[in-house]
């Protein structure tokens, strides 16, 4: 198993007035453990198929993470934000199932 240590997104359900999105979005470190790290490639109308990253990541929750688990998006992994498909709240921990790459907001 491999060790994880980068960051995660949390972003609240805001709301759009104009087609803008309003909300405060933040990045917080954690550290954990990668228990499956999976990639395929999933047909698409596109030119290019999409490319999924299916790992399992078990972070250590602080009391923030566990009060905004239903506010996590993405897990910054390899160098690009990836869309969390899934929590799951053991706590102390939190499994995220990634999914896709994300492309909602994030931070300034």
């Amino acid at each position: 198993m491999a060790r994880f240590f980068d960051k995660v997104g949390f972003i609240p359900t805001g709301t759009f007035v104009d087609g803008v999105w309003s909300g405060n979005s933040t990045e917080r470190a954690y550290k954990g453990t990668v228990l499956e790290a999976t990639s395929s490639l999933e047909p698409s109308d596109k030119v290019n198929d999409d490319f999924r990253l299916q790992d399992r990541i078990v972070i250590m929750a602080d009391s923030f993470a566990i009060e905004h688990c239903a506010d996590i998006r993405y897990v910054f992994r390899k160098g690009i934000r990836w869309t969390v498909q899934s929590v799951r709240e053991e706590r102390p921990e939190l499994t995220l199932n990634l999914g896709g790459v994300y492309d909602g907001p994030i931070p300034d």
